[in-house]
């Protein structure tokens, strides 16, 4: 079978379905759920917190066992929460959650088969494409629905072992929401594992481009970027091209894009004329959207204009035999109808496939230095 986020064998299908067709397909698969009622996601387990041992028990206390009795926890400043300890192997195949609190210092880590440094690192907001604040978005594999609904549907798997985890940067503690619903089935050989590293850099110095992800070794697939940019000049600011530089690329890349909003499907600056005038237009598609926060008055290019954007290589992932690095240009326009390098402040995920072991990511950056203001 052929699966929308990652590639399996003909002969290999094991429930891990990817689309309208595969429903038809029986397996030996099992189906487990992870959630604060169910904190292991065994067989028979769910729902068993009792009025005393419920975080939210007084509201059942007339009602008993089996309600409403421990739906969310609390992550506590400065602290790290284990939200999934799942043994395999097995896959991930959807995470909700409805994080309370700073979402760019709420940070999810994943880690694979023991690994020690982990796989995914990405504060929250990020990860589900959304570091500002809450916009609707319905793609294939990240969707954000009101009010603040975070759901993934990138499938993880594992062979031995993943362990999820929640750390709270903030001075408040959070409130957490989850449910994260898995598959227990034998992976296939050439099954790779899910990635996403976090990147920032804000300022962009003057004439450097910006790197959404560096340091990538073994053999993979690139499958989704999302971007976190503010301008920090008036006019337009989406000038610059993306470039990939796979195995062995130097000084130039194989792939080159032709303009930011290009590489984000869309065209023209992301205006178009409406009754108030030229404006942004947000949207949201399977594999690609766009959405603006304006500073003040709904006005086009100006200075600390913020926009959120992703882009979902499902149907043409970027492959790569031995390495990978990707970077973009924060280009606009100065007078004369020349480019101007700009020192906008942006943030990155990048998200692919790989064989493991993978490199160690970069520090994460502070929690003063994540900070959104």
């Amino acid at each position: 079978m052929q699966c929308v986020f990652l590639t399996f064998s003909q002969s290999s299908f094991n429930g891990l379905t990817s689309g309208l067709n595969d429903l038809t397909r029986l397996s030996d698969a099992k189906t487990r759920s992870i959630s604060p009622e169910n904190f292991t996601g065994e067989k028979g387990k769910g729902g068993m917190a009792t009025i005393e041992e419920g975080i939210a028990g007084w509201k059942a206390k007339e009602l008993g066992q089996g309600w409403k009795v421990n739906p969310y926890i609390f992550v506590q400043p400065d602290s790290t929460y284990v939200i999934a300890d799942i043994k395999g192997p097995g896959a991930i195949q959807h995470i909700w959650m409805t994080p309370a609190g700073s979402w760019r210092h709420s940070i999810i880590r994943i880690y694979y088969d023991g690994e020690k440094t982990p796989s995914v690192e990405v504060p929250v907001g990020d990860f589900f494409a959304a570091a500002y604040e809450y916009k609707q978005i319905s793609s294939l594999p990240v969707c954000v629905n009101p009010g603040s609904a975070f759901n993934c549907y990138w499938i993880m798997p594992f062979r031995k072992s993943c362990k999820i985890t929640m750390t709270n940067l903030d001075r408040e503690r959070m409130r957490l929401f989850y449910q994260i619903d898995y598959t227990l089935t034998e992976i296939a050989d050439d099954a790779a594992y899910f990635h996403a590293q976090f990147r920032r850099t804000n300022p962009v110095p003057y004439k450097e481009v910006y790197t959404i992800v560096d340091g990538i070794k073994g053999k993979g697939h690139y499958v989704g970027t999302y971007m976190a940019w503010q301008s920090n000049n008036n006019g337009w600011w989406g000038e610059g091209e993306i470039k990939f530089y796979m195995d062995g690329d130097s000084k130039f890349p194989t792939i080159c894009g032709t303009g930011t909003e290009d590489y984000f499907c869309g065209s023209y600056g992301f205006v178009s004329d409406t009754e108030e005038g030229r404006r942004y237009i947000d949207y949201t598609t399977p594999y690609a959207g766009f959405h603006v926060i304006y500073p003040d008055d709904n006005v086009i290019k100006k200075s600390q204009t913020r926009f959120g954007m992703y882009r979902w290589h499902i149907t043409d992932p970027i492959r790569f035999e031995k390495d990978l690095k990707v970077t973009i240009q924060a280009l606009g326009w100065r007078s004369g109808s020349r480019y101007m390098p700009l020192q906008d402040d942006i943030a990155s995920v990048a998200f692919w496939y790989q064989r493991e072991p993978h490199n160690t990511f970069p520090k994460l950056p502070s929690a003063n230095e994540l900070e959104i203001r």
